[in-house]
């Protein structure tokens, strides 16, 4: 792993410790944050998160904020960038 391969990946995780991100959002914040898209791909392929997990975790998160149906759920998880499987996945988790 190269320096910066390593630093983007420190980054990564040190996001996941504090919200919630599909795998292309955060490839997204890793470059906004100026990594190389490569090295930010990298980090995410490598970070070990579990992307239903993170579903889960972004539909409750919008669910504490404001009010949502299923469907519109769905497509805002889908928006972040999770699959659609996910999205089911992280709605389903919150009984919705």
């Amino acid at each position: 792993m190269t320096k910066s391969q390593e630093q983007a990946l420190k980054k990564a995780q040190s996001y996941l410790e504090t919200q919630a991100f599909s795998h292309d959002g955060l490839i997204e914040q890793l470059e906004f944050e100026k990594f190389s898209t490569e090295d930010a791909t990298f980090a995410v392929d490598n970070c070990g998160a579990d992307w239903m997990e993170q579903a889960e975790k972004k539909a409750e998160s919008y669910l504490k904020l404001q009010s949502f149906s299923h469907d519109g759920l769905v497509d805002q998880l889908e928006f972040e960038g999770f699959t659609a499987e996910q999205a089911e996945h992280g709605v389903a988790s919150q009984g919705l």
